[in-house]
Order: C-alpha cells, then structure tokens, then sequence
C-alpha cells in the first residue's frame, strides 16, 4: 500500500492588539495560507470597549482581561471552520505591552472541552481590567522610582530603561499606594505575551528577557560588561523591588509574582498545545509553542532589517527601533535584548547577545487625529496640506515655523513637558499666522525628534562606528570612562559645521543615518508623510507590501483591512518556523534574519519571481487581487507621486488647492467651538475634545443619509501611497520603496535642526 501524501505544514502567528486578535497562518516556504481576527468592538458589544479600551478620568486607559480569552476561544473557531488545524506545527504569538494580575492560588488552565475558556478563567483575576501600553496614569511614580534610583542615567545604567509610564514597575507602585486590597488579593503578575502563551500550553509561562526588560525591573548587564553598573548581576533587581513593594519583605513578595525570566533567545520550545486545544478545536497533539513576544518586537521580526535599518512604526505611540551592536546602556534609548538570540557571536556586542535600540514618542496618532480635526475635514486635505505647504510652513529661510504637541507624559527627554506650543521667528505663539501650516509643522516636529534622537544616539557607540559609504558598522565600541557617562564628543572633535552651530552633531552629514526606513502603521500610507520621512533621514522609505495593498482598501487606520495579516502576526509565524526547524533538526542559518531571508529567496525563485501575497481572498478597488506577480512594485502599480523641495511652489490644479484653503479655514473654526483650552492648552488637550488614541479613526468618505438629505457631498478620499519600482532583494521579503530621499530637501532639514533643538532644550529646561 502507497504510503499517504504528506500533507503541507502550516504555522500559526497569533497577535493581540488592543483592538482585536488576529491571526496568521504561513507555510513551510512562509507564504500566506491563511487570516483571521475577531474585532473586539463589533464581535464582542457586551463589553463596551471603545478601540478595544476603557478610557477614565486620569489618563488611565484599561482593557478587560475577560474579552482576551472570550476572543481567544472565537479566534480559534473561525480558525477551525476554515482550516485544518491539525497541520499546524507551530504556534508562535505576540501582545500588546499590557499586565494581567491573577490571584493567588494559581488555576489549572486546562478546562474540560465542553467548557469555555473564559468561564473558566475570569474567577482567577485579581483586577478584571488591566492598563494597557496607553496608560499614563503611573508617570509620576515611574519618575519617583527613576529618581529614587539616582536619576535617569543611573536607572538606564541598572535596568536598561529610564522612566515610563507603562513600565510594571510604575503600574505596581500605583497600584500599591491606590488599591490595598487588590494588591493583597495578588498571586502572579503576568504581561499580556506571557498570559496568552501560558493559556494556549496549559502551564505558567515566565516572560521572555526582552519582556522583563520592558518592566523596568530587570537588570539584564552582568558585571564587566560595557555600560553596565559595578557589581550587578542578571536577574531582578532588588532595589527596584524594594521600592515598588515599600519593604525588603514586600519585595521578595514581588519578585515570586514575577517569576523566572526566559533568556534562552528562542531556541527552543515552551511547551506543546494544550489538551483543551487539541480536544475542542482538532491541534495536533504535537504541536510546539514557541516563545510569544510583544507585539513590537514581533512586528520588528516580520521584517527582517539588516544592520543600519530603522524601522518607524507609527500608531498611539511611535516607535523606532533599529540593530544595536553593542550594550552600552543610556537615558536616550531603550536597550531590549534581541527576542532571538541565535549565536550571531561578533556581531554582537558583548557575549554573543544581541540588542536592539527603541526610541518612542506617546504624542502620535492623537495629535495628528486632533490636528486633523481642529484645521481639516477629512485627512485627504489633511495629506495635501502637508504635501503643499513649504518646508518649515515658510517659503523664507528665516521665518520658519515650529510646533510642539505633547498632551500625554512622555519618555525622556519629554517627561516633564506637556502642552502645545509653537513658534514664529523664535518667538512662542498662540496660533500661527497662516493656519495652514499646522499639519505639515506637527508631522515635521514628530519625525524630526527621531531625527536627532537618532543622532545623539549614534553619538554613544551603540549602533556601531561611521562607514565612509554610509550605514552603520560593527566593529569595537568607543571607550568610555565612566558606565553612566553620556558626555557628548568635544566640540574640538566635531565636523567644521558642528562646530559652528554649537551641537553634538553634524546636521549637514547624512552618513550616520540609516541606511533604509521601513515603515508601518496608518501614517506611513499617506504619500506626503512617507516623502517627508525620507528627506529628514536622507533614507529611501519602505512599507511592507501587504500594508500597500491594505492601504488601497482602508487607508487611514493602523489595523489592517479585512483579509490582510498583520506584521506582528506575520513575525510570530516567522518564529513559530524558527523555532520548529531547531526542534527538528531542519538546518539552515544559524542568524534567525538571514535563515527567513534564505527561506523567502528559495520561494522566490522556485515561484519564478512571484511577489508573496498579501492577501487571502480580498479584492482591491477595481476588482484586481493583490498578491500576483509584480504586486508592490512597479511593474503593476503606478509609480508614486514624486515630491520633491520644489513642488510645494507648484499646484497643478488650482481647484484642489482651493478646496484645500477652505478646508482648513472652515475646519479650524469648528475645532475651535469643541471646547475651551484646545490651542495652548497646558494639559490634557486631547481629552477634552474626547479623543481615544485606540478608536479607529474613520475617514468620512462616504456620506451619511442626514448629510445626503442636507445635500452635503463627501471630502475627497485619501489616495494611499503606492510601490515605486523596488528591487528584486525588497521584493523577496515583502517590502514596496514608496519614497526616495532628496538631497537638496535634506539640507533644507539639515539647516533648521539646531533651531529645532534650541527650542526643544527651553521646552524641556521649563524655559518656556
């Protein structure tokens, strides 16, 4: 008898978003075979969540645990409904930075099939909703803790962080001081990551090391080390835990909540698929769980970035993150040990490890969407101010204008700044002249901050020494005499143009910069912001193919549309792969980019040069199916639009420009009658034009039957950026080139960051 045929192994990338569970399946080759997601808002009305959150008077944003586990048990019926579960081999995850605190004694997580995984678990909480990664409720005990440590150098140099507000440190203190009896009531302090892969292996699974870090607890810099404090060791740091439980005894009480942390780096697994999975949905016994990370790490996997890429994710908060080749710890960044630590050995800063830089901003997608409505009606007109209106929102070069919108708490250097301020000729004003400029100055002020985040970063060592061709090398870092020492280079040591303008860098030299930006999120799909991007950092810009063809559907909201994966979905598949080939013995590299990069090459050529899909089953406007050959290139999209420093001076049709002009004046009136305090406001701006950084933000392009019967006719829609002829390397692993950088418009950026940076240092000197 002929043996069976084999059947195709599929992996399974798992996602918790804050507003809805998605999931992923990918097979041997990583193509897409399969999507799903359960939107917690319109699927599961009975918890009343607004963009998958509960908003409360201050600042606290918070997610019912329950509706987790509710959505988990649905996403795994669609999933069965539609797919064979039993090929699935492995099964990888990410969440959102959130903490599920659960009482003590600790449940068995394995119910009988008949019953449902909620009704099994809710009795366990300790606390029914959690603070999610939006919630800033806790700044001032993060910056107590900080302070408590030494200052923001001396915690950097301890826990590899500074203060934040999200950090489980922070959170837990809040929660000591404000909630006594919940905080007795506690048995295990899990993240969101840690919860969700502990639920789907039926065992407590402690969080990965890049997670510890994140809670502001972990000192992960063995003595000796470059940057790292006399005398620590790995593990977590005791007087932290001191300080968030009030005593050596509250302490040590802490520190068994937390529990071990993993720092094997992915190289193997946590566990198999639980009983209940394989008796109520048809897993196959054998099926591994592999490590699950947050979700910012796993969009960072999903693509692959060599060493001198930046990836900018924009969304509630903005992230940047990029390859760090060496540990040396500071206030000017977040230093998160690599979620795969596959023995990349010398390209690795200290003992083999791998680290990865994140810089962020909270002051994101609110600002813009309240930008949007204060001076727009739609944020078609809104992408067409920024496209229109000169660099600077000036046409001369001395009268530039600058703007600052930070309404929530946020990271160093910003931890102590909040309003909206902006500037004429130097000079703090209420309101710009010309209203016009304000969506340009915002998105300009946003991404400029990374810029010289990024270059005072580089100035540490961290990223690697200058390559004369550009990109960031590898080799020995810099010495430094002291580990909590950020004393930038002499001004002797500087470029000629440093010196002239007083900084610690050189604005006019593009060669520390990165060599590529690769985009994700809403923002990235408006053409002007991904033209802006790559004349500040003199990089070509690249947005994954299937956020390109997303974006043709629905193109101004974070979450894909229907049909389209997610990248940390995608990313927690690529692990989910990973790591089953190391559990069998399936070769490859040994560098977890470079194996998936070998992988996506051999289906491309064995495909003929097909681009991956980007979609199952999920036509764009006009009837064509993405994903076929020569999706995200050029080959079968139109070419973006072009922009360049000149074409602000030229408006080829006169009518949209006037609409544009009408727009912007009408809709600043009515931003003006919301409410008191919008423009200049010192605090909470945002909040009292009732924004929630979670809610999809809904682009009125279709009228509604009231506007219809007033005679009211829809704004203009969004035209979403579109790929440019990409080479073959991009293509392989998914990704569309939509802008390419200017010299000319980088120099123009180039001479107004020493302003930018004087004002920035009056903001956060308290000057102003």
């Amino acid at each position: 008898m002929p043996a069976p045929p084999k059947t195709p192994s599929l992996f399974l990338g798992i996602e918790l978003a804050t507003d809805q569970l998605r999931a992923s399946l990918l097979d041997e080759s990583l193509e897409l075979v399969g999507v799903e997601s359960v939107d917690f808002d319109s699927e599961m009305p009975e918890y009343q969540t607004q963009g998958g959150i509960f908003t409360t008077p201050g600042e606290a944003y918070t997610t019912p645990v329950e509706m987790w586990i509710k959505g988990l048990d649905l996403l795994f019926e669609k999933l069965s409904r539609n797919y064979d579960l039993s090929r699935i081999k492995s099964i990888g995850g990410s969440a959102q930075h959130a903490i599920v605190y659960l009482k003590s004694p600790l449940p068995n997580l394995t119910p009988p099939p008949t019953t449902q995984l909620y009704t099994h678990l809710r009795d366990t909480l300790a606390l029914p909703h959690t603070p999610t990664s939006q919630d800033t409720s806790a700044h001032t005990h993060a910056l107590a803790i900080e302070a408590l440590l030494g200052g923001p150098d001396h915690m950097a140099s301890r826990v590899g962080m500074c203060a934040n507000p999200s950090m489980l440190s922070a959170q837990l203190l809040k929660l000591r001081e404000s909630t006594k009896e919940a905080w007795g009531r506690i048995g295990r302090v899990s993240l969101a990551s840690g919860f969700l892969c502990s639920v789907i292996c039926a065992r407590w699974v402690g969080m990965g090391e890049g997670e510890a870090v994140e809670t502001g607890m972990w000192n992960h810099a063995p003595g000796g080390g470059a940057g790292a404090a006399q005398g620590t060791s790995q593990g977590w740091d005791e007087g932290v835990l001191d300080i968030v439980g009030g005593s050596r005894e509250e302490g040590r009480r802490v520190r068994t909540w937390l529990g071990d942390v993993d720092c094997s780096g992915a190289r193997g697994r946590v566990g198999n698929v639980s009983r209940y999975l394989v008796e109520r949905y048809g897993f196959d016994p054998e099926t591994i769980v592999a490590p699950f990370i947050s979700s910012t790490l796993s969009n960072y996997l999903s693509l692959l970035p060599s060493q001198g890429d930046a990836i900018l994710s924009f969304g509630p908060m903005d992230t940047l993150l990029t390859p760090a080749a060496h540990y040396i710890p500071t206030r000017l960044y977040t230093l998160i040990p690599h979620p795969v630590q596959d023995g990349a050995g010398d390209r690795a800063g200290r003992g083999g490890k791998r680290y990865i830089a994140m810089l962020s901003s909270r002051n994101a997608d609110v600002p813009r969407a309240l930008v949007r409505d204060m001076y727009t009606k739609s944020w078609s007109a809104f992408d067409r101010l920024v496209d229109v209106v000169p660099p600077g929102g000036s046409i001369g070069l001395d009268d530039k204008l600058f703007s600052f919108w930070y309404l929530q708490g946020d990271t160093y250097p910003y931890n102590r700044v909040k309003g909206i301020f902006r500037f004429e000729t130097g000079v703090k004003v209420n309101e710009f002249r010309d209203l016009r400029a304000n969506p340009r100055c915002l998105i300009e002020s946003q991404v400029l901050a990374f810029r010289v985040k990024w270059s005072r970063m580089i100035s540490t060592g961290v990223l690697g020494t200058r390559k004369p061709s550009g990109g960031i090398g590898t080799s020995t870092p810099p010495p430094i005499t002291s580990p909590l020492s950020t004393t930038p280079p002499s001004i002797s040591a500087l470029p000629p143009k440093a010196k002239v303008v007083g900084m610690s860098f050189d604005p006019y030299d593009p060669t520390p910069l990165p060599s590529r930006i690769l985009a994700t999120g809403a923002a990235a799909n408006f053409p002007s912001v991904a033209s802006l991007l790559g004349d500040i950092f003199n990089s070509p810009v690249f947005v994954p193919s299937t956020q390109v063809d997303s974006a043709q559907v629905v193109p101004h909201r974070n979450a894909p549309a229907r049909g389209f994966p997610s990248r940390a979905s995608i990313g927690s598949a690529y692990l989910a792969r990973w790591v089953w080939s190391r559990e069998w013995g399936a070769g490859g590299l040994g560098v977890f980019e470079d194996e998936m990069k070998r992988l996506l090459g051999k289906r491309w050529v064995g495909s003929g040069g097909v681009s991956l899909r980007t979609n199952i089953n999920t036509p764009l406007p006009g009837g064509s199916l993405p994903g076929g050959k020569g999706s995200g290139s050029g080959a079968s999209t139109p070419f973006g639009r072009e922009r360049r420093l000149g074409s602000v001076f030229n408006v080829e049709e006169e009518e949209e420009e006037e609409e544009v002009l009408r727009i912007g004046g009408v809709a600043f009136l009515e931003g003006l009658e919301r409410g008191p305090g919008v423009i200049g406001a010192p605090f909470n701006a945002y909040q009292e034009v009732g924004y929630n950084p979670n809610i999809p933000i809904q682009d009125p392009q279709t009228p509604t039957p009231a506007s219809v019967a007033a005679g009211q006719t829809a704004p203009t829609p969004l035209t979403p950026v579109v790929a440019m002829p990409t080479s073959d390397a991009e293509k392989q692993i998914g990704l569309g080139k939509v802008a390419e950088p200017d010299m000319d418009s980088f120099l123009c950026y180039a001479s107004v960051v020493p302003e930018f940076c004087r004002l920035e240092g009056l903001l956060i000197k308290g000057i102003i």
